[in-house]
């Protein structure tokens, strides 16, 4: 059990941790939500190229908030961009593929983005605390 307890410290997991994480992906998310509305409606582009670039737009202030805020990391960012990249990058292609498979199924677009997100949000909580901002 201690080693458990050592791996979660490490790791970053906690309450404070991940409320933190879900005030900071609540903002966001709407911010993602935002950019997808406005380029569907006003530029006529596709659900997925939509939903793809306001998660981009997202990413970056996530990056910074989570960084801070989140994790509390004191490693300087060419250590942990890279890694939260990564990781944002496989929760890209993950919210695109549940969104597109999710709406090619009829669910109707809001809650195609809304399953999505939550499979993004419990994949980036989990390797952000054990591999992006680990201690």
């Amino acid at each position: 059990m201690h080693n458990n307890t050592h791996l979660a410290a490490r790791a970053n997991f906690s309450l404070r941790s991940a409320l933190t994480f879900l005030v900071v992906g609540g903002f966001t998310t709407s911010m993602q939500y935002t950019v997808m509305a406005l380029l569907i409606h006003f530029a006529g582009m596709s659900v997925v190229l939509a939903s793809a670039i306001g998660f981009i737009v997202s990413a970056v202030v996530n990056y910074f908030l989570n960084a801070r805020l989140t994790f509390r990391s004191k490693k300087n960012h060419g250590d942990t961009m890279p890694r939260f990249v990564a990781t944002a990058s496989i929760g890209l292609l993950l919210n695109s593929l549940v969104l597109a498979g999710l709406t090619s199924l009829g669910t109707h677009v809001a809650v195609a983005q809304v399953i999505a997100t939550i499979c993004v949000l419990v994949w980036n909580y989990t390797i952000n605390a054990i591999w992006t901002f680990k201690h």
